[in-house]
């Protein structure tokens, strides 16, 4: 073989397996097996890679005000749901189904299916969620 194959062929076999290891799954943070309604008032959404980010100040069970910190998917798996950079906007009411992470009981994962922007249902399709 010519050295410019043998060369290609080798970066070809250490970039595949750190590919596969890059993404993650969430089933070690979040409690898949627990369900929870938050609602609050949102502070910020960002709409970032690999996963967009939802902040919202609201009360826990004792009444004290919090800020609940919400991992949501890809952005571009959002966008075939129907959402958009501008879906969530500081100051909207924000009510979201959320899996409770295992380590901290103001963060969680939010169901991007079950949020809703000001009474309103913010996914448009059935899209595979990551």
């Amino acid at each position: 073989m010519r050295m410019a194959t043998v060369l290609i062929l080798a970066c070809m076999a250490l970039w595949v397996p750190g590919s596969l290891l890059a993404h993650h799954g969430t089933a070690g943070f979040y409690d898949q097996t627990r369900k929870v309604r938050i609602e609050g008032v949102a502070k910020q959404f960002a709409w970032r890679n690999p996963h967009a980010g939802l902040f919202l100040t609201g009360k826990d069970a004792a009444g004290k005000e919090v800020t609940y910190v919400l991992e949501m998917g890809s952005p571009n798996t959002l966008a075939k749901l129907g959402f958009n950079r501008l879906s969530i906007k500081p100051g909207d009411k924000v009510v979201a189904q959320v899996h409770v992470a295992f380590s901290n009981p103001l963060a969680g994962e939010a169901e991007a299916r079950f949020i809703e922007v000001n009474g309103k249902q913010v996914a448009t399709s059935d899209a595979a969620e990551e």
